[in-house]
Formats: C-alpha cells, sequence, structure tokens
C-alpha cells in the first residue's frame, strides 16, 4: 500500500468513524454517570469502613509504638551510672537533673525513681511531693522482684498512661530501687499526636469519663461527657473492641472504641476514633463530583484526540523514532508496544527485544545487589539466558561482583561484605531491641609461622581454618568473614552473651583440635586462636565503631593474657 494509499484511507476514516465514535463516547460518559450515582450509597459505605479499620490500625499501632518507648526509656534510664549513683546518695536534685536531661530525649511524658522499699525519691509530676509508697503501682513492684513489666495503669494524676518499671543494681548486683518511665494518654498533646496521625477525630475517657478530647463544638473543646450506656457495656464492662455507628457529642460517626486494661485485667480506660459522618458524605459528594467533570473533560480531550491520531498516518513513524532515542540516550522506561504485521512494528518489536534483554540484565544485577548487601556472597544470575554480546556482558559484571565480595585466598566473604552486612544487623538490632555479638578471631603468632614455613604454607593454613568456620557457626542468619591478615570475624544477630561466648569457645577448641602443626607455637605445637567478643543491645544513639572497638579490645587482652583464650568485653 502507497503512501497515498494510506492517506486516502485517513480520510475516509475522518468522515466515517470519527462521528459514529463520538456518539459512542457520549452514550458511554452518560452511562458511567449513572453508574456513579446509582452506586454512591455502595461506595460510600466501603469507603466508610475502609477508613474506619484505618483508623484502628493506626489507635493500635499508636499504643504498641508507646508501651516499646516506655520500655526502651526505663530499661536505659536504670542503666544510667548517674541514676545508679544518685539513687545510692538518696539524692533528689539530681535525680531531677537526670529525668529533665533525658525525659525528652526518649520522649516520656513522666518518671518516677523510687528506693529499694517502694518509696519516691524523685518524680516529675507534682515533683514537690516525695517521700510516698508507690506500691499500688504494678510496675514498680514487679520491678523491685527484679522483673521488668510493661502495662497500661491509671493513676490520680496521671489518668491513663502506658508505663514500664525496671529495677536499679548496683555493681555488686544489690537492687537499689526501680526507675518508672511512662507516656500519659489523658492530655490533649496525646490526643492531638494521635490525630495526627490517623487524621481522625480521637477522645480518651476513663472511667467512662471523657478526659481528653480533639473534638471542639463552638470553639471549644467538648468536657464533662460520658461514655453511653450501651458503649460503656460492650466496651468498659467486657473489655470488647467496637466498631459502629454512634451519636456522639451531638453527631453521627463511623467508630471504633478500643478498651485499655490494666495488670489486673481490668478495663479503666477507652481510647474512641471516629469519623464524623456529615464531613464524609461532603467529601464522597465532591469526589463524584469530581469524577464527573472529569469524565466529560475526558470525553472531549478523547475526541479531539481520536481526529488527531486518525488525521497523522505518520505518528507511528515519529513514534518509534523517539522511542529509538530514548534508548539510545540510555532510557529503559520508555514504552514500547508493536501492533499490527508492517514494517514499523517489525522494528518495533526488535527495538522491544532489545529493551527487554537490557530490562532482564539490570534486574538480575540490582537483585544481586540486593542479596549480596543481605550478606549472600554466593548469589548468582543465570547469564545462559542471554546470547552473543550480552552474555558477554553479564559473565564479566558476574565475575567482577563476585570478585569484589570475597575473599580471594579462603573464599568466605571479605572486609567489604562484612562491612555491609556490620551495618545492616546493627540497625536492625537497633529496631528489634535485640542483642549483637561480635567475635575478632587472630591466629596465635602467625608471622612466626611465616617464618618458620613460609608464607604458601601460611596461605593454606589460613585456608584451612577458614574451612573450619562451617563447623562451628551454622544459622543462615551468622556471617563470617575475613577480616585482614590473619584475623577474621564472626558476627551472630539475636545472640546474648552466653550464646556468643560458646560459639567462641567452639570456634577456638576446635581449631585446637584440628592440630594443624605449627612449632613456632612453643606452648602448644599447633595453630591456636585467640578470640575478642562483645555483645551488645545496641540504642540509636550508639556508635557502631565503639561496638567494633570494644570487640578489637578484649583481642588485644586475650593475646596479652598468654593466646589461645576468650575474653569478653563487657
Amino acid at each position: 500500500m502507497s503512501m497515498y494509499d494510506l492517506l486516502r484511507l485517513g480520510k475516509n476514516f475522518r468522515s466515517k468513524i470519527i462521528a459514529p465514535v463520538a456518539v459512542l463516547l457520549i452514550l458511554l460518559s452518560g452511562a458511567q454517570i449513572v453508574y456513579l450515582s446509582t452506586k454512591f450509597s455502595t461506595y460510600s459505605n466501603l469507603l466508610k469502613q475502609q477508613k474506619i479499620a484505618a483508623h484502628a490500625n493506626h489507635l493500635n499501632s499508636f499504643l504498641e509504638k508507646s508501651q516499646k518507648q516506655s520500655r526502651v526509656a526505663a530499661i536505659s534510664m536504670a542503666q544510667n551510672a548517674l541514676v545508679i549513683s544518685a539513687i545510692r546518695e538518696r539524692s533528689r536534685e539530681k535525680l531531677i537533673q537526670v529525668i529533665s536531661a533525658n525525659q525528652e530525649f526518649y520522649d516520656m511524658n513522666f518518671c518516677t525513681i523510687t528506693d529499694s522499699r517502694g518509696t519516691v525519691l524523685a518524680r516529675t509530676h507534682d515533683p514537690d511531693n516525695f517521700d510516698d509508697s508507690v506500691l499500688g503501682q504494678q510496675n514498680i513492684k514487679d520491678a523491685l522482684s527484679g522483673k521488668i513489666s510493661t502495662f497500661f495503669e491509671e493513676g490520680t494524676v496521671v489518668k491513663v498512661s502506658a508505663r514500664t518499671g525496671a529495677p536499679v543494681y548496683d555493681a555488686n548486683g544489690k537492687l537499689l530501687g526501680v526507675v518508672s518511665f511512662g507516656v500519659r494518654f489523658d492530655t490533649q498533646s496525646a490526643v492531638q499526636r494521635l490525630k495526627a496521625l490517623s487524621n481522625s477525630e480521637v477522645s480518651v475517657f476513663w472511667r467512662d469519663n471523657l478526659v481528653a478530647s480533639t473534638v471542639i463544638r463552638e470553639g471549644q473543646r467538648i468536657e464533662g461527657t460520658k461514655l453511653s450506656p450501651d458503649i460503656a457495656q460492650a466496651v468498659s464492662q467486657h473489655g470488647q473492641e467496637y466498631f459502629g455507628d454512634t451519636d456522639l457529642f451531638g453527631d453521627k460517626y463511623k467508630t471504633f472504641y478500643k478498651p485499655l486494661t490494666n495488670a489486673q485485667g481490668e478495663t479503666f480506660a477507652v481510647f474512641f476514633v471516629g469519623l464524623p459522618l456529615k464531613e464524609f458524605n461532603a467529601a464522597a459528594s465532591a469526589f463524584i463530583r469530581d469524577g464527573i467533570v472529569i469524565s466529560m473533560i475526558g470525553l472531549l480531550v478523547s475526541i479531539a484526540l481520536l481526529y488527531f491520531i486518525i488525521s497523522t498516518i505518520s505518528r507511528p513513524i515519529t513514534r518509534l523514532s523517539a522511542q529509538m532515542q530514548h534508548v539510545a540516550d540510555g532510557d529503559l522506561s520508555v514504552s514500547i508496544n508493536p501492533k499490527g504485521d508492517d514494517e514499523v512494528s517489525h522494528l518495533s518489536a526488535s527495538l522491544l527485544k532489545v529493551v527487554n534483554i537490557m530490562h532482564k540484565l539490570l534486574a538480575d544485577i540490582n537483585l544481586m545487589i540486593e542479596e549480596q548487601k543481605r550478606g549472600a556472597t554466593q548469589y548468582q544470575f543465570d547469564s545462559s539466558e542471554f546470547r552473543g554480546d550480552f552474555k558477554v556482558l553479564a559473565d564479566n559484571i558476574l565475575e567482577l561482583a563476585i570478585v569484589g565480595m570475597k575473599d580471594q585466598l579462603t573464599g568466605i566473604p571479605n572486609r567489604r561484605s562484612f562491612d555491609s552486612r556490620l551495618e545492616l544487623e546493627w540497625h536492625r538490632a537497633i529496631r528489634d531491641i535485640a542483642p549483637l555479638s561480635l567475635l575478632i578471631i587472630d591466629v596465635d603468632r602467625f608471622k612466626d609461622y611465616n617464618d618458620k614455613y613460609g608464607h604458601p604454607q601460611g596461605d593454606q593454613a589460613l585456608r584451612t581454618i577458614a574451612g573450619l568456620f562451617s563447623q562451628f557457626v551454622g544459622r543462615p542468619a551468622d556471617i563470617v568473614a575475613r577480616w585482614g591478615g590473619e584475623e577474621f570475624v564472626v558476627l551472630l544477630p539475636q545472640t546474648d552473651a552466653e550464646g556468643a561466648i560458646q560459639v567462641a569457645e567452639r570456634i577456638r577448641t576446635g581449631i585446637e583440635n584440628a592440630e594443624i602443626p605449627c612449632l613456632a607455637n612453643p606452648a602448644a605445637k599447633t595453630v591456636t586462636v585467640s578470640i575478642g567478643l562483645t555483645t551488645q543491645t545496641p540504642l540509636p544513639a550508639d556508635a557502631i565503631e565503639d561496638f567494633v572497638f570494644k570487640a578489637d579490645t578484649a583481642l588485644y587482652e586475650a593475646k596479652n593474657t598468654g593466646r589461645n583464650r576468650v575474653v569478653h568485653s563487657k
């Protein structure tokens, strides 16, 4: 078909197709408007349910986070040297200073510190009154018995709160007192923060009485309101969560009520998150109205585009040229959709094949990089899927990646791979409040070994030692790497000090029992190792460099006190 035939065909399209299609689009738009109107009620109810469910999730997450924050704060303050010293001295002034310096850092609202009998030494709320007993608070009673506990609690001053009590010990393990940190919810700051997170109205009821709310009527916040009897019975008395439509504060709400129970299992407070139905209905109506306007605009634009597309026979060639230019410039996000059986479609199909191959290669490379960051240094993509020069390129990239993350002498991960994994596990331990252990291992008298046997034999010894690690460190999450020279490192996530010491001793005795001959070692006559280790449950303010330094210091102590031993840095 000649270009003249194509142009003539385009004129026929303009005269015979545009008008019917335009009428069809108008009819479809009208049908869409009718459909939107008839389905408004169904969609409205569905959106309300989904939105209030999302508000409920925000509330539950907010409460769980508050409990975790109070736990971290209480444990950290209980281990604070200044707190321990001030309790021992019974210095209220020093305790107030420490509390003031740390309360904002831990984002806590109040703190109470007692002696070993439960007598208040210092507190932030009503600070001028102290020397009274607070044994009525369950978290403090638990802490005095050596347990760390977190509860939702009620009080006379702080009506509703999440509290954690943590025991304070001196260096000899003697109980000195208790630190209790908490987040209070019976304040405007608490409900305003939750409102900002959930974008809904929030209220807190204590013993069925309203103590905090974001709802405003006639320029003032609601006060003195009580829970309705049916809600109070379902939520307060039976401790059940409640979803539904309720009349509250003079308006109808789509609501979620969340009961809070104390350490004795009693419901003492109720959280309310609500969506005013009149505001939602107005927003939904505006959404439908906007949808109708957009549909009409889309109709007019579609008619204009239809005329333009049919009128421009050369558009496929122009589009293909632009697509090829994008690919030539390195932009692989260009959309290519070959259709038909003409020459332009064949060219588009070929270009699409090239782009898909490059997409596949990039995706495999990115996946390999992410896996290596997680410590999976053996991950490889299948380069056999590629052909010709693309396969050569894939093989070369794969080889470079393997060389970059493995130690060429021992075949285990190298320092670069270990540093990436250490940073990942450090942040994961902070997030999970979990212990992390690090072992630094040094081959004893390795310089003498090289001088005695030569460097080739020394290299073989390092390969042998590296191969033995798999017998002693077997969890998928653990990582063994060559640190440099004759030093190795072992990272043990989710492992406390006792577990780390057991692993270290297995490594030390296992290498000693391997009986690698070493006449340069006058004590053992075989190759031995010294191990320094440290364990830490890191906090956001801790430095990863200090963590490594502790393990390194412990290693030097192990070497300076006779070698072939494990030293734990506390």
